[in-house]
């Protein structure tokens, strides 16, 4: 069975997005296996150097060595969501069936995040909270499984 990890700095809070995700999470449940795994983010009085250092340690003790990992990155790559679901495919296969996805605090990524990624990807050129992420990616990948398998998608 294939498992989709993502690994995010910070707690979800809003209950309408615990909802989204919930709802994203039920429908992937057909596809794959859902991991979420949240790690402290740092306070806000830290300078932003410290914070995403400390960060990056706490979302990279959670990977695996053998891990293939996409990180979001507003530098990384934008794809359409039929190449998105390409991508996603063969990122579960060179996964050995899981894919992990690392999604930063609002402070943006460490350097050690950005050189541990096999890709970097970009869901939009436009900032989302690192909350709403969670929600637009599970989203993301439910459509790449869809599109993936020929089944009827929202265009």
């Amino acid at each position: 069975a294939m498992k989709l990890t993502i690994i995010a700095a910070g707690k979800v809070k809003e209950k309408w997005l615990l909802e989204g995700i919930s709802e994203y999470r039920k429908r992937l449940s057909r596809y794959c296996e859902v991991d979420l795994i949240e790690v402290a983010d740092s306070p806000d009085d830290l300078p932003r150097e410290l914070a995403l250092t400390r960060e990056g340690e706490k979302l990279l003790s959670r990977v695996k060595d053998s891990a293939y990992v996409w990180v979001m990155d507003l530098a990384g790559k934008m794809y359409s969501s039929e190449v998105f679901s390409e991508e996603m495919i063969r990122a579960f296969d060179k996964g050995g069936a899981e894919l992990v996805c690392i999604i930063g605090g609002s402070n943006g990524l460490s350097s050690d995040i950005l050189s541990r990624a096999n890709q970097r990807i970009c869901l939009s050129p436009m900032t989302f909270t690192h909350q709403m992420t969670r929600l637009i990616l599970l989203e993301q990948c439910y459509r790449g499984f869809r599109i993936d398998r020929g089944e009827p998608y929202h265009k």
